[in-house]
Parts: structure tokens; sequence; C-alpha cells
């Protein structure tokens, strides 16, 4: 069980329990699931996800690489065009079988509440120590490589398994920032924000996906053949994590997640040197809230659709991998209208 004494100040720390693991995502209950299915009206499905090796010929983050598929193999053999005659001459199966090698958080993605942590005294000693969302700690329940694991780290607590188990599926609601301030880079304070929500009468309720269309994944996947990482630097709306209204707002909205095809929703840019957050907004959603984040879907096609019959709203399914352990996962996302 989780031991802290002191939380961090407008926190949800506690608030669904001392050992909760899902955070907003209690907000999406049978409720909320049985009323997104109202947003169903037409049966048309529309995939969220871009191809998982995109960003491909842009790099994002030098730490995360495209995924590598190769052969299963039994001993030397791969197993791939494999005719079973080699096996038994009367057969006459041919086998493909593949395995692959991939960052969890390199394309379209969730990330868990284990992504973002904080130095934060949450034992009340005076020392602040590594912790996560709801005073899960660092090296006991997020660790490192440990002695006699195949793994060389693992979210025993936090990880996506757990928003796996969950589902995560509901009503999604469509802000089309594209629609309010064009493709190029801006910078999007609570203001701003709410301009968009009024401007395309977006209904936003307790337990939904709080879905941003920014035109930076179109861009990314557009460009693939000729790529330009400045141009790429230049486009798209990115909320202000140093805005204090919008970070109290999402709290106070009681959604249960934010998902952007845009990448680490914020602006990951801000001021290095400014105390004391390199992502303010991935400290407040994941670590005081535990507000799961998405990034990198792919929104064009929807946008477009909501947008010709004068809609916001959809019934969205979106679960993470069921990995155990895993701190992100890809995700395919399905939004049905």
């Amino acid at each position: 069980m989780p031991v802290w004494k002191h939380a961090p100040e407008g926190s949800n720390w506690g608030r669904f329990g001392a050992d909760d693991q899902l955070g907003t995502l209690n907000f999406i209950g049978p409720e909320q699931r049985h009323a997104a299915t109202a947003e169903i009206r037409e049966g048309i499905a529309f995939c969220l996800s871009l191809p998982l090796d995109i960003p491909g010929t842009v790099r994002l983050n030098p730490r995360r690489h495209p995924p590598r598929l190769q052969p299963t193999f039994l001993g030397e053999t791969p197993y791939i065009n494999y005719p079973l005659q080699n096996v038994d001459p009367i057969l006459r199966d041919v086998l493909s079988d593949d395995q692959v090698l991939l960052s969890t958080q390199y394309s379209t993605q969730w990330d868990s509440l284990a992504h973002v942590g904080a130095m934060f005294d949450a034992d009340g000693d005076g020392v602040a120590e590594a912790v996560y969302y709801n005073g899960h700690r660092a090296d006991r329940d997020v660790l490192g490589q440990e002695p006699g694991s195949p793994h060389g780290s693992y979210a025993r607590r936090l990880s996506v398994e757990i928003m796996a188990q969950s589902a995560v599926q509901g009503r999604g609601v469509l802000v089309d920032l594209v629609r309010a301030f064009g493709h190029g880079r801006k910078i999007v304070t609570l203001d701003d924000l709410l301009q968009a929500i009024a401007a395309q009468n977006v209904d936003v309720r307790e337990g939904d996906i709080l879905m941003l269309r920014t035109g930076y994944a179109e861009a990314l996947w557009d460009m693939q053949d000729n790529p330009d990482p400045e141009l790429l630097d230049r486009t798209g709306a990115v909320l202000d994590g140093t805005d204090e209204a919008l970070r109290n707002w999402i709290g106070e909205s009681r959604i249960a997640a934010i998902a952007a095809d845009n990448y680490a929703v914020e602006n990951p840019h801000a001021d290095p040197h400014a105390c004391c957050l390199r992502l303010p907004l991935h400290h407040h959603c994941l670590f005081k809230l535990g507000l799961p984040l998405a990034e990198l879907w792919y929104l064009r096609d929807l946008a477009e659709a909501l947008q010709a019959r004068g809609r916001h709203a959809v019934f969205l399914t979106a679960p993470p991998l069921r990995l155990p352990g895993a701190i992100g996962s890809p995700v395919t996302p399905v939004a049905t209208i």
C-alpha cells in the first residue's frame, strides 16, 4: 500500500482510495459508458492511430525508435514462409510468425501514470523522494533492472495494464484547434481553449476523454517523403502547461483523460531554466491528478466527418495493450459515430 503523509496541493491523491492506480479514469463508470452509446448514430468507425512506424523519417525523441519486425525462431530456423513439409512430408501448411521490438511511446500512444513522477516529500520526513501519482514510490512500485528479472524495467503499480483492465471506453469529445487557430504553432491558454469549445458548441461532461486536433500528426504523416523538422516545430497548437487557470480547469472539469494528435500535448519547448518543471502539464495531469495523457493520435478524418454533421462527440474505445509492467503503450483508438 502507498504510504504518504503529504499530498501535493490540488491533487487527487486519496480521492479514489489510498491504493488507487486509475486516477481520473475512475470518472468513467457504467453510467458514462451507457450514455456514450447515444453518440453512435450511423455506425461509422474511424481508426485514430497513425501507422506505428511513424514518426518515421522525422526524429522526435532520440530515445524512442521505430518498431523492428523479425521472424520468430525455432533454434536457428526463422519461421517466415516456412513449409511444414520440412517437418513432415505429408503436410501442406506454410507458416509465417513474427515478433517485434518497439518503443511503447514511439507513435500513437498512451502515457501511464508511471510515466512522470516528481521529487516530493510524501512521507513527511523533510526529504524529497521520487514518487508518482497517489504516493507510489520509485524503486518499490516503478522498478529498474532487478536481479533475476527478465525485464530491464517494470512498473509493479500504475502500469498500462491497469488502464487496459478498465477498458478505457466512453464518450470522446473533439475540440478542433485547427479549425479554431489554423495549422501554425499556437500556445493555447485556458481562454483560447474555452473560446474554441464555445465556438464549436462542444459539451464537455464528467468522464469525457478530451481529444485535441492540432494538425501535427497529419503534417508528420504527410512529410514522410520530404521531412522538414523545422516546419514541424512551427506546426500545430500545444497547450500552455504554465497556465495555472488551464491546469485548474482540467481538474475541475472532471474529464477522464486528454488525447492529442501532437507530441507531448503541451509546449515541449518551454523555458528549461524556469523553476521547477520541464513539463508542467505532465506534472499536473499524471503526477497530481492521475489523469492519463495520449499523444500522436490521428484525428483529421474524424474531425472532418464530425464537422460535416455538426457534431463533436463520439463513442470511443481506446484501451492500451494489457502489458504488465509497461509504462506506455501503443494504442489503436476507434471512434464510432
